[in-house]
């Protein structure tokens, strides 16, 4: 149910998702509202959203886990609104000191609080959208294929010929990194449930193995690149599975304390990797728009697809991460925000 905010007179106002305090169940800490739109700064651009999306930062927002985010993210409670980080939707109004974007330009991004009909953010923080991708698909990819796009290329170094094992493969992230590996012209072993299998491999995926049957470690096989997006493997056993020289890319982790979560296996990856002949290590991803127009060049020759699960109006965001929650999705899920 939507509940007013106040606001004083002549103030324009929207419709928004609103977290007031932190907690791990969606239900319990999302709302819909109406808030004043957002103001913009000489850089900045306001966006009338059409779509946004969800992921797993989506929920470590909304819940304040670990707790090693609250510094950033508000110590006691949310900063921001909303944890909504996907924008995609029409340019409304550009500072005075934005150059290559007018309103009517319609663009994809990041940008804060995006759970909401307007969001402002950086013009270095959105790109043109894809013209082949509908509103609610171009809202699923910065995030998500961004911090693919950084684990395969820049920090994988995935080359041609190699063999490429990705962990979480059906996931937001997982689904965009099977794509551009395949498109590196790696061999790509992914790893998925067995729900999940045909949908894999349909993404370019030479070989699936379904974890729930058998240990996708435990094999002969080795591999050149391993991108752990599923998080759930200790370090020895991901180095046994590596080639001498192996890259081991952490980009994921399960939360398996609130102080930490699985940020300690990341950081011991990074504490080893200068005394073996293995590189291990992890990344921060970064939103920026000469990613994002990579992304739409692979985007526009047919390299990459958004994989979209399912798609709740904005006013049913709760039930959205509900839904990522329960694992069952395979690829994306998006909110779709209705146009005035």
């Amino acid at each position: 149910m939507s509940e007013p905010i106040a606001a004083t007179s002549g103030t324009k106002m929207m419709a928004a998702v609103v977290q007031e305090r932190y907690g791990a169940e969606p239900e319990a800490v999302l709302r819909a509202a109406r808030l004043p739109r957002p103001s913009i700064g000489r850089a900045e651009v306001l966006v009338r959203v059409r779509a946004s999306s969800v992921d797993r930062g989506t929920w470590h927002m909304m819940a304040g886990m670990p707790y090693a985010i609250r510094p950033v993210s508000g110590l006691r409670r949310p900063k921001l609104p909303n944890p909504g980080r996907n924008i995609a939707g029409v340019v409304e109004e550009v500072g005075t000191d934005v150059t290559g974007f007018a309103p009517g330009n319609e663009v994809y991004g990041t940008a804060v609080a995006a759970f909401a009909e307007y969001a402002a953010t950086r013009a270095d923080r959105i790109a043109p959208k894809p013209t082949g991708l509908t509103f609610e698909e171009a809202a699923t990819v910065p995030v998500s294929a961004l911090t693919a796009l950084q684990a395969i290329r820049d920090k994988g170094n995935v080359q041609e010929g190699q063999q490429v094992l990705i962990t979480g493969a059906a996931g937001g992230v997982g689904t965009f990194a099977v794509q551009l590996a395949h498109a590196f012209g790696a061999r790509v072993t992914a790893v998925a449930s067995t729900p999940k299998i045909d949908s894999v491999r349909a993404l370019g995926a030479d070989n699936v193995i379904d974890y729930t049957r058998e240990d996708f470690l435990a094999g002969p096989r080795r591999y050149d690149v391993i991108i752990d997006i599923a998080g759930n493997r200790g370090l020895k056993d991901l180095r046994r599975a590596l080639t001498p020289r192996g890259r081991l890319v952490i980009t994921g982790g399960e939360t398996n304390g609130p102080l930490l979560g699985g940020t300690d296996r990341q950081l011991r990856a990074q504490m080893l990797s200068p005394f073996t002949s293995q590189r291990l290590g992890t990344f921060i991803s970064s939103e920026h728009a000469d990613g994002l127009r990579d992304l739409t060049v692979l985007i526009d020759a047919g390299t990459l697809s958004p994989v979209v699960n399912r798609v709740y109006p904005l006013a049913e965001a709760a039930a959205a991460v509900r839904h990522l929650l329960a694992g069952r999705a395979t690829g994306k899920v998006a909110l779709a925000v209705p146009a005035e």
